[in-house]
């Protein structure tokens, strides 16, 4: 009888639960905005040697929670989906030192909207030529999106 008791105690406990009350279900992808004042832009040209200042800014409708950065060649002429227009592009040619790199940066807790900044060191002595420069953004939930941009590095 009290295995009864305790079960309808529940269930009323539960039945009083109102819609606003259920924990939010994100079904959203996060969104990687890229305005006049972002860097790189598609078809971008970045000098050997410098550094170059990432800028994008992000938005989720419940919570951000991690972007990465990539950076390879394109020596190949490969493609990602997200790329609009076309850039000039070099001869293909085959790589001796490209730049790799995957950067990894973590968005504080609770934010919906970040502005998302790094300092990307590139090496003097890579190959020059056609890069890929490619955006992840995470949110909480796992929700990913990407954005691909062609890059030149002279």
């Amino acid at each position: 009888m009290k295995n009864w008791s305790l079960f309808i105690l529940m269930m009323i406990f539960l039945a009083s639960c109102g819609e606003d009350e259920k924990p939010l279900i994100d079904k959203e992808y996060p969104e990687i905005m890229i305005e006049d004042d972002s860097f790189p832009l598609q078809c971008s040209v970045i000098e050997r040697g410098t550094t170059l200042e990432f800028k994008a800014y992000f938005s989720d409708n419940v919570e951000l929670g991690s972007f990465s950065l990539d950076i390879h060649h394109n020596f190949d002429h490969h493609t990602h989906s997200t790329e609009v227009n076309s850039c000039d592009e070099d001869p293909v040619k085959s790589p001796v030192n490209p730049l790799l790199l995957i950067q990894t940066f973590t968005i504080p807790e609770g934010l919906k909207e970040y502005k998302g900044t790094a300092e990307i060191e590139i090496p003097a002595d890579i190959d020059p030529g056609d890069y890929h420069f490619l955006i992840r953004l995470t949110d909480q939930e796992g929700w990913q999106t990407l954005q691909g941009m062609s890059i030149k590095i002279e």
